[in-house]
């Protein structure tokens, strides 16, 4: 029952992760290239507001990736004690578990904040598009709570040694 759970929220996540990164990459890089063509054939024209749309999809992406990464179990960690003392995995793995929900913890709770903060300022607004800030810090206590539920799942996967996926 667990499994099925765990492989239900997986699958759901995976599609918002991928699709989400899909999309947003790929409306940064069309209004970046437009942006790029339009200043080399004409003289006066460019899409003023083109910096800020890469610049908001790379913040999103940032922290959207994180999440992939936490699936993929790509993030960042210094596995060289594992290398030289394999006894000491589980350890590690659990050790770099609890770091990583107490960082998504950290994201839900200041996320939270920032984005309420933000709300509640009329004046938060993006500078050329004039869109609300708050709309990009709302990305940081979704970003914690997928990736405390991911977490969750690779650890039970990692302490269990089933991954998703096998039967």
């Amino acid at each position: 029952m667990l499994r099925k759970a765990f492989r239900v929220i997986d699958r759901s996540f995976a599609f918002v992760e991928d699709w989400s990164l899909f999309l947003t990459v790929s409306a940064a890089l069309l209004v970046a290239l437009a942006n790029i063509i339009l200043r080399k054939a004409t003289d006066h024209f460019s899409l003023y507001w083109s910096d800020e749309v890469v610049r908001k999809v790379i913040y999103f992406s940032t922290y959207i990736g994180c999440v992939a990464a936490v699936r993929g179990r790509s993030l960042i960690r210094i596995d060289v004690l594992i290398q030289l003392l394999p006894v000491t995995r589980r350890f590690l793995t659990l050790v770099s578990h609890l770091a990583v929900l107490l960082f998504s913890v950290l994201m839900v709770r200041l996320g939270w904040q920032m984005t309420v903060s933000s709300h509640q300022d009329q004046y938060a607004l993006t500078s050329t598009l004039q869109i609300p800030e708050w709309y990009f810090y709302a990305i940081l206590p979704l970003m914690g709570v997928m990736m405390f539920v991911r977490t969750i799942i690779v650890a039970v996967e990692d302490w269990t040694g089933v991954k998703e996926g096998q039967s």
